[in-house]
């Protein structure tokens, strides 16, 4: 058997439901579609955008710890997170319902 998503660094058990969701059961699977692939399907499938969550499984990507993104860098992934949720978290709502859901009050389900 393959290793879950969990197994990369900074990924918790509640992964692999959230990646498998959007059709991606192993860790292979992830590193193969890569980090901003990835991304998108897990928010194709419902998951909620979450810039700590993309930045900290790009990180575990690469084998480093989640703090270990700062400065540049981070300002760097903040906007291929930007470029990844505008490409279709939202697609089909209203303006009022993508800024209700930023502040948690649209329920995704």
């Amino acid at each position: 058997m393959s290793d879950p998503v969990s197994s990369i660094q900074n990924l918790g058990p509640a992964s692999d439901a959230a990646y498998a969701k959007a059709g991606i059961q192993t860790a292979a699977q992830l590193r193969a579609l890569g980090a901003d692939a990835a991304y998108a399907k897990l928010l194709r499938s419902g998951c909620k955008p979450h810039f700590i969550g993309y930045y900290a499984m790009v990180m575990g990507l690469q084998g480093r710890p989640w703090n270990d993104c700062q400065g540049s860098e981070k300002a760097a992934l903040r906007e291929r997170f930007n470029t990844i949720k505008a490409g279709g978290h939202d697609k089909g709502r209203s303006e009022l319902e993508a800024a209700l859901d930023i502040i948690g009050v649209v329920d995704r389900s």
